[in-house]
C-alpha cells in the first residue's frame, strides 16, 4: 500500500520558518516527481513546489524566494522549507507523487498519490 504522510505543520508567527516533511512508503519515490500543494478554507488547491527525480525544482509565484524543496531518496522523504512565513501562507499542506521519470512540471491531475495534509497556521 502506497502512503504519503506529512508532518511538521503548526502554529507560527509571521516571519518565522517551518520545515515540512513527507515520508513515503509502499514504493520507491526516487524516480517520481514529488510536489507540495496547499489549500486554504474556501479556496482551491494551490501548487506550492515540486522536485523532479533529477532534482529540478519548481515553485508557485507566491512562494518563490521564500520556500525551498528538497528530497532524501534514501529515506523516501521530501521536505519543504518555508521561510519568512506570512499569514496568507495559512493552509493545509499536502504532498503528492506522480510523473515517473519526468522533468516537466506536472498538473495537479497528474499526481497519483496524495498525503492527508498537515495544517500550517501563520499568525500576524
Amino acid at each position: 500500500q502506497v502512503q504519503l504522510v506529512e508532518s511538521g505543520g503548526g502554529l507560527v508567527q509571521a516571519g518565522d520558518s517551518l520545515r515540512l516533511s513527507c515520508a513515503g512508503s509502499g514504493r520507491s519515490f526516487s524516480m517520481y516527481t514529488m510536489g507540495w500543494f496547499r489549500q486554504a478554507p474556501g479556496k482551491e488547491r494551490e501548487f506550492v513546489a515540486a522536485i523532479s527525480w533529477t532534482g529540478n525544482t519548481y515553485f508557485g509565484n507566491s512562494v518563490k524566494g521564500r520556500f525551498t524543496i528538497s528530497r532524501d531518496n534514501a529515506e523516501n522523504t521530501v521536505f519543504l522549507q518555508m521561510n519568512s512565513l506570512k499569514p496568507e501562507d495559512t493552509a493545509v499542506y499536502f504532498c503528492a507523487s506522480g510523473g515517473y521519470r519526468t522533468t516537466v512540471l506536472l498538473t495537479t491531475k497528474e499526481y497519483d498519490y496524495w498525503g492527508q495534509g498537515t495544517q500550517v497556521t501563520v499568525s500576524s
